[in-house]
């Protein structure tokens, strides 16, 4: 896969984005920054190993038309994309932000520490595998880490959330804080064993039979009032029997229809009819039954802020990047890209325009 997703395979497949006229390696300037022809190809890259880990069949992308198209269907975000990172990093170096030496150091081993690449030799062949050097990744920490500044720089301080806005958001998504129902079970299994006989699993009539008056046996003991949990620890060929035979909590819809039928008629502590199952002869008792439920707002005070300060960082991001955006100068050198550009941003802004209005 690697192989097949190489720059240089790339490069003859990229007719669709970058056409084949296009000879000059610039092909868009932002505020007089560039963003190359291999640099657009290094992220197309990227993002289609990310989307082949997806749903997209390998297999398909032995056919060149299927991976033309797949270049299609990712350039216009690769753009945005990287449009939007460049115009961030020019606002970090704007407000002073940069990576020391010290900084880059405490990363570079901390990452090495993570991945086990104390080894030079190591470090040095895990860069080369990655197409990497050493000042690549220097850039590429300092790229992210000016993203991060800038970012906290702009929108962190608009992410306090207050009381009243906690609880509009509860009452508005009361579905996100709702506990599904649950049901909790104790079961008694006694085992079937199977013969096998030319490659086919048959019931032996006799152990079959025995099995049907010991659980039955079993149940009359029940209904005179044994414990199940105690029941079921000693005669339970279940492994369940280590925890008197409890299972669960689960949803409903996790149990077989069968079992569902009978446990809709039941109520706490009622005991199910012997039922035959693959495994053998099984009977359950109804230990808790949990409705549907919303949680209160003080349990979910925490989650909420962190739902809201999502949607806000989202929100307050997208302004300033347009904000960015508004104020740049963009110089496209491709009236392809440019137009796949445009129109991707056209559809995230309708998409930003729904989804705020509903």
């Amino acid at each position: 896969m690697r192989k097949l997703l190489t720059l240089a395979g790339l490069t003859a497949l990229l007719a669709i984005p970058l056409r084949a006229e296009i000879l000059e390696q610039v092909l868009v300037k932002v505020n007089g920054d560039i963003i190359t022809k291999t640099e657009l190809e290094q992220r197309q890259v990227a993002a289609l190993r990310q989307r082949l880990n997806g749903n997209v069949d390998p297999d398909a992308l032995k056919n060149d038309q299927e991976l033309k198209k797949l270049v299609a269907e990712v350039t216009p975000q690769v753009l945005v994309n990287s449009i939007d990172e460049l115009l961030l990093v020019q606002r970090g170096r704007e407000l002073g932000y940069h990576l020391s030496d010290d900084q880059f150091k405490e990363i570079v081993n901390n990452i090495r520490k993570e991945q086990n690449l104390q080894d030079e030799q190591k470090f040095q062949d895990a860069l080369k595998q990655e197409g990497m050097t050493i000042l690549d990744l220097r850039n590429q920490l300092e790229r992210q880490m000016l993203i991060q500044r800038v970012q906290q720089q702009e929108v962190g301080s608009k992410l306090s959330i207050t009381e009243e806005e906690a609880r509009q958001y509860y009452s508005r998504h009361p579905e996100e804080f709702t506990e599904p129902a649950s049901i909790t079970l104790r079961e008694i299994l006694v085992a079937v064993a199977t013969d096998t006989k030319q490659g086919q699993a048959t019931v032996n009539v006799a152990r079959d039979d025995e099995a049907t008056k010991k659980i039955n046996d079993l149940r009359a003991r029940l209904l005179k009032g044994e414990d199940f949990a105690k029941v079921a620890a000693d005669a339970s060929d279940s492994s369940s029997k280590a925890n008197g035979g409890l299972i669960g909590p689960f949803a409903r819809d996790d149990m077989s229809p069968q079992l569902q039928q009978l446990v809709d008629k039941m109520k706490p502590g009622d005991i199910t009819p012997v039922i035959r199952t693959p495994r053998g002869y099984q009977m359950f008792k109804l230990e808790v039954l949990r409705p549907q439920a919303l949680q209160p707002f003080d349990k979910v005070r925490d989650l909420i802020a962190d739902r809201v300060s999502q949607e806000r960082t989202r929100t307050e991001m997208r302004k300033f990047l347009t904000r960015l955006r508004e104020q740049a100068i963009i110089e496209w050198k491709n009236d392809e890209l440019k137009k796949a550009y445009e129109k991707q941003l056209a559809a995230e802004s309708s998409k930003a325009g729904a989804t705020s209005g509903s």
